[in-house]
């Protein structure tokens, strides 16, 4: 084996990333009784706390909710929250994100809140000295390690962003200094849809990957070989993809 493929992993352990990857699901109704295993909530909680992070700071932090009113209170918010965001949309819309199923929380046996702590590795941070707003995205990696990590053990997530923050952090007693980025629902699932609910609704597709794709410079195409056999090849993808061909 060549040098460049010392560090390439086995095509089986390469379908099994990107299977995890394209089946990963925002998952709102689907949720059993089923508790989760302390075993398999430590994995997964590991694979969140090995993300990348920016100065290696770690911002983030895991709230574990398990208490029925705890959850009832943080669904209460949810309530609130999404009567005040149906009248922000017009017409059919508003009717049909009335009638979206946008929350699990309490049928999740598992809520978790990750939090970001802006002062955890101190005023100045290495990397973080012209984009302050690193720390929370290092964060969101942390929550993008724990969607894969459970949708590969079988269990299904969902992220619950129709919340008032503030009323969170009362609920939760989340320090004034540290934000609450992710609110989330976790459980064992009767199934995984084929494709996500929002596009199945009608909602929103999913955007064609070749058209967002630039060269250079944002806005810019080309037309050497390179780039136009990038962009057919990301066509085929998306098409195969879509035909759940993963």
């Amino acid at each position: 084996m060549s040098q460049s493929n010392d560090h390439v992993f086995s095509d089986a352990e390469r379908h099994a990333l990107y299977r995890t990857i394209y089946s990963r699901r925002d998952v709102r109704g689907q949720f059993t009784s089923e508790p989760i295993d302390e075993d398999l909530l430590a994995r997964i909680l590991m694979a969140a706390h090995h993300a990348p992070s920016v100065g290696f700071m770690q911002p983030w932090s895991f709230i574990v909710v398990r208490a029925e009113e705890t959850k009832r209170k943080v669904h209460a918010l949810f309530e609130k929250a999404h009567a005040e965001a149906t009248l922000m949309f017009e017409g059919e819309k508003r009717e049909t994100y009335r009638n979206l199923k946008l929350q699990g929380i309490l049928e999740a046996p598992i809520n978790l809140c990750i939090t970001c702590d802006k002062d955890r590795a101190g005023p100045v941070v290495l990397g973080r000295t012209h984009i302050p707003e690193m720390d929370l995205y290092s964060t969101v990696c942390a929550v993008q390690n724990l969607w894969l990590a459970a949708r590969s053990e079988g269990l299904g997530m969902g992220w619950v962003s129709i919340l008032d923050q503030q009323r969170l952090k009362e609920v939760l007693a989340i320090p004034e200094n540290v934000q609450p980025v992710a609110y989330l629902c976790l459980g064992h699932v009767s199934h995984f849809n084929d494709k996500p609910e929002l596009e199945t609704s009608g909602w929103r597709k999913r955007l064609p990957a070749h058209e967002l794709t630039h060269f250079e410079a944002f806005g810019e195409s080309a037309d050497d070989t390179y780039a136009t056999t990038l962009l057919d090849r990301l066509q085929a993808e998306q098409a195969r993809i879509e035909k759940g061909d993963f």
